[in-house]
């Protein structure tokens, strides 16, 4: 617990999800969830490099990847869906499982490792659709100004 990385994951807990800093910087079109984004770096350092461990990576880029295509959905949806999802609260816990050595956190992480594998892939090209359908629905509005416009 005394390990700088450690203290970082806690620090970006409270704040983006606990002062729900995470569903305020969704707000930012576009580049607000690719900031929180990079707000996981630390736990996926801490789970590949402290514990060393696959099963608990995958896991925690799942849940970093399920709060990014939640916070996208726009109208606010998406940032209200994040005041609920608390992605880094719930890979806090399962970091926290493994430290404390938590035989029941260990053993459902490994246990969806797998699951944890298709689901990335699955997430993935999830965001890349909806890119593209932003993209596509931005690149319409702005004609459909333009031609009111001009």
């Amino acid at each position: 617990m005394d390990n700088k990385v450690y203290q970082t994951m806690n620090n970006i807990t409270r704040y983006m999800d606990r002062y729900y800093l995470d569903a305020l910087i969704g707000v930012i079109p576009g580049w607000g969830d690719m900031i929180t984004l990079f707000c996981v770096v630390p736990f996926i350092y801490f789970s590949t490099h402290v514990i060393k461990s696959i099963p608990l990576t995958l896991a925690i880029i799942n849940n970093a990847l399920r709060d990014i295509l939640l916070g996208m959905i726009p109208f606010f949806i998406g940032d209200v869906i994040d005041v609920f999802h608390r992605a880094n609260t719930k890979n806090m816990a399962m970091i926290q499982g493994f430290v404390d050595g938590n035989e029941t956190v260990i053993k459902e992480v490994n246990r969806k490792a797998i699951q944890s594998a298709v689901v990335l892939i699955i997430l993935l090209i999830l965001i890349a659709l909806m890119i593209w359908a932003l993209v596509s629905f931005g690149s319409y509005l702005y004609s459909l100004i333009a031609s009111i416009l001009y």
